[in-house]
Parts: C-alpha cells; sequence; structure tokens
C-alpha cells in the first residue's frame, strides 16, 4: 500500500437538502476561524428534487459526486430510512462520510458500514449534537460521581415525518443520553402504543444498568404536544428532576459537531475517543433494534 498524503482542502457534498442540509453548507461557507473546520470547501448538493443553486452552491448527480477527484466528503442529511444507502455508496467510493444519527435503522448494517469505512481507511461519524448541547453538559456535571438508584426519561414531541423509522431509532438521541450519562445498558422490556388515528405514539422501555439500576426511557409523540425532556434521576444523594437552564453555547451546535468531525479528517482526535464512540453508537443501534423487535412482537 501507498502513502495516501491527505488533501490540504476536503471538498465537500451534502446530500439532502432539507434544514440540516442547510445548515451544513451555510456552516462550511463561514467555518468557525482558527477550527479545523475551515478545511472544508462545498463542491456542491444533491437532492432527490431539482433544485435552483442552494446559498450560491450548485447541484450535482450522485455519480458526478463518488467519481470527482476534489469530492473527498459526503454530508447525509437525507430522511433515517435512506441513511444507509448513501452511507454505503459513498464509502464504497473511498470518501469520507459524516450522517445524521441514526446512520442506520438495523444494527448490522451499521455493523458492515463501519467494517467498511475500516476497510477503506476513511472516516464515518455520526452527528449527535444533542451531547453538545449546553443543557447536556450541565446535566452530565450534575450526574457526575453521583450512584444512580432509579431513574426515568420521558421525551414528548410533535408528530414524526415518514421516513424517520421506528419511535427507538427517530428517539435514539435520548438513548444516547441515557447510555452517555449511565454506561452500557440491557433492555428488559418494551412496548408502544398508538392510537387509531396512527398520529400519537408512546414507547415505554425499560432498560437496567450494569450496576442492576432500572431505567425507564419514554418515548412520546403526539399533535400539539411540546417538545419537552422530563427527567427523574434518583441518586444515593439526591434526586434530579430539572435538567438545569443553561445559555445557548457560543458556537452553533452543528458547527461544533462539523468541527469535531473535521477534527477526524486531519487527525486530531485520537483512536481512543474515536473507538469509544464508534462503541457507543453501535450499542445504542443495538439497543433500539432489541426495542423495536419487543415492541413488534
Amino acid at each position: 500500500m501507498g502513502v495516501s498524503l491527505q488533501p490540504s482542502m476536503f471538498g465537500a457534498v451534502v446530500v439532502g437538502i432539507g434544514t440540516a442540509g442547510r445548515v451544513r453548507i451555510r456552516d462550511m461557507l463561514a467555518p468557525l476561524p482558527g477550527s479545523p473546520a475551515e478545511q472544508l470547501r462545498v463542491r456542491g448538493f444533491i437532492s432527490r428534487r431539482s433544485l435552483d443553486t442552494e446559498q450560491g452552491v450548485s447541484q450535482i448527480s450522485v455519480e458526478e459526486a463518488v467519481s470527482r477527484e476534489d469530492v473527498h466528503v459526503a454530508f447525509i442529511c437525507t430522511d433515517n430510512v435512506q441513511h444507509e444507502d448513501s452511507v454505503r455508496t459513498f464509502l464504497q467510493a473511498g470518501k469520507h462520510v459524516c450522517v445524521e444519527y441514526p446512520m442506520t435503522t438495523n444494527y448490522k448494517a451499521a455493523v458492515e458500514l463501519w467494517a467498511l469505512a475500516q476497510e477503506k481507511g476513511v472516516v464515518l461519524h455520526e452527528e449527535h449534537i444533542e451531547l453538545l448541547t449546553e443543557d447536556y453538559k450541565g446535566l452530565k456535571r450534575e450526574v457526575e460521581g453521583k450512584t444512580l438508584q432509579e431513574g426515568s426519561l420521558h421525551f414528548t414531541g410533535g408528530v414524526v415525518k415518514p421516513g424517520f423509522g421506528f419511535p427507538a431509532f427517530s428517539g435514539i438521541a435520548r438513548l444516547t443520553w441515557l447510555v452517555d450519562l449511565f454506561g452500557e445498558l440491557s433492555v428488559i422490556s418494551a412496548t408502544v402504543e398508538d392510537d387509531d388515528s396512527g398520529n400519537h405514539s408512546k414507547m415505554t422501555t425499560k432498560l437496567m444498568t450494569c450496576d442492576k439500576r432500572p431505567l425507564t426511557w419514554i418515548e412520546e409523540r403526539g399533535p400539539g404536544l411540546p417538545r419537552a425532556k422530563n427527567i427523574n434521576f434518583q441518586f444515593d444523594s439526591c434526586t434530579l428532576t430539572q435538567i438545569p437552564p443553561a445559555p445557548r453555547g457560543a458556537v452553533g451546535l452543528f458547527m461544533q459537531d462539523l468541527i469535531h468531525f473535521s477534527a477526524k479528517l486531519v487527525d486530531q482526535v485520537s483512536p481512543e475517543e474515536i473507538q469509544r464512540e464508534r462503541v457507543r453508537i453501535l450499542h445504542c443501534l443495538e439497543l433500539a433494534e432489541k426495542i423495536q423487535r419487543l415492541c413488534q412482537s
């Protein structure tokens, strides 16, 4: 094998022009000064629709993107159920990939994609902006060093569009919070209730920590439900019933994620940290799949 030299600039395409796709383009056009995100250059965007330019960036085809020498990176911002195919297409072409969570809606495919990225020697990064919010950072500081007795996280929000997958996958950000806070979990039981209209759904999952402490995760969505996370974490020393309010951070969440991904491209993230992330992401996807199986059995 020859020595592969890193390009000084990484040409990027954005796949899917929804809210996330537009933010990705915006952040690459105006990256945080002095950050590794300055190494990225937007070469085009890909959409199923025929669109005019987006923020001055032109539309290109998938075929062009995978074959172009000056495209090194793909940002996958399509519907959840389409992530897997897009990720595989770009990894196969030897491109680095940053994908919105969840990278797949089944565990086995995620394991295969990670193996493919390693085989091709490219970065595969799954976005998790929910771990970058000031609220979450404050909560994590509160939880640190305390011993959990039992806990619950009840998320409510509006109706999810089709294409987001089963609630355990579309809501994997909440599961990621619990795993990041309390370590490896196992699934004890899971049920889902849907109303006849198909608009309101409530998934209830009983989880267990390695120390045999029970955690309940409820993911509830319906018309007019406020977007909220209600927590109740009982520790040996105190009970947390509120996420500590925090002012918004100076750097946007997607920009923070962009910087973290770019740092991987230029070898500024340790292999240990990359491995920890991979283990956490695969663990969450495996849990989500078990939850879906139990709900549908």
